[in-house]
């Protein structure tokens, strides 16, 4: 197992660092937590995507939730870079993870009347797991770039966007899928010039931030290939997560949600427009401008949208 890394308890406190112990059917790991700022009333754990991603995707909200005010936590998962990363596959399951945002709620004392759960991508999709067991304990969530059907997403990643691609990069890509033949350089390569900056990032490669370029460098395969798969147009076949849907269970979470989609993302921006409309509370976010890292490409829209939520259940006694 990869260890948590080196921190002496003088810096991890002087960074606002929490190593949180979890206990899970293999024994107890550590995983990593970062606080900043103060704020009684509006405390937002950040649920990164992924899964085997990290928190450094969402260094953004360093720009925008000081000023807002806002008490933020960054926090990688159990199997990410800064958190500990046992190899036990057993490990990697819906469930498990669930518990683990439990514990690591009850370790930051987060409650009703201050916790807020944000969730981007598969940290929605984690997100909504959460609510639907736990909503007991939350304020207002936040699921942003997440679809509440894996079948829904994986189709329309096949059936709309992947169209959208010249005929011969599709079928090319196609090809290496169907082979499985992922380790071939020219799968990323096509991805690169041709799909991530339309949908990932509407960006040049060369241009795209720091803190995104360290999260795919960190990138847990071993997280991520059993629970995804490989394929970047929905989730592979035989992945733990390709049946998972909770469309019809939406109305069952009676706290404020606010939905997060963009114009060019790999979900379906209309899937998450209806989603919204779903929730008892439901409201929606459109970033017109952004993809599935609208935080980047959309960032006024998105920020100020989820501050203006925040705020206004905040304000909700």
């Amino acid at each position: 197992m990869k260890p948590v890394h080196n921190y002496s308890e003088t810096n991890l406190k002087a960074q606002g660092v929490q190593l949180i112990p979890i206990t899970t059917p293999l024994g107890e790991f550590k995983v990593w937590t970062k606080r900043t700022g103060h704020n009684p009333n509006a405390k937002v754990l950040i649920l990164h995507g992924g899964p085997g991603a990290t928190h450094e995707l969402y260094e953004a909200f360093d720009d925008w939730f000081p000023e807002a005010g806002i008490e933020y936590y960054y926090y990688d998962q159990l199997g990410s870079y800064f958190s500990d990363q046992p190899e036990e596959k057993s490990l990697w399951e819906l469930n498990r993870f669930v518990d683990e945002v439990e514990q690591v709620r009850n370790a930051l004392k987060l409650d009703s009347s201050n916790f807020f759960l944000y969730g981007q991508s598969w940290g929605g999709l984690l997100a909504m797991e959460y609510a639907l067991k736990y909503q007991q304990h939350l304020k207002g969530l936040i699921i942003s770039n997440m679809m509440s059907s894996v079948p829904e997403y994986t189709r329309y990643n096949r059936e709309v966007l992947a169209k959208q691609l010249p005929l011969e990069v599709m079928e090319e890509l196609f090809s290496i899928e169907e082979k499985k033949d992922f380790s071939n350089p020219r799968y990323m390569q096509l991805l690169m010039k041709y799909h991530y900056p339309q949908h990932v990032l509407r960006k040049p490669p060369e241009e795209w931030p720091d803190s995104v370029n360290r999260t795919f460098e960190h990138l847990n395969e071993n997280v991520y290939v059993p629970m995804q798969g490989q394929s970047e147009f929905g989730v592979t076949r035989g992945a733990k997560l390709e049946f998972w849907d909770r469309s019809a269970e939406l109305h069952k979470i009676h706290v404020p949600v606010l939905t997060i989609g963009a114009a060019f993302d790999t979900m379906d921006p209309e899937h998450m427009r209806r989603m919204a409309a779903q929730f008892p509370k439901g409201t929606h976010l459109h970033c017109p401008h952004g993809s599935h890292l609208a935080l980047y490409d959309d960032p006024r829209t998105y920020f100020e949208g989820m501050i203006q939520f925040i705020n206004g259940v905040s304000a909700l006694k």
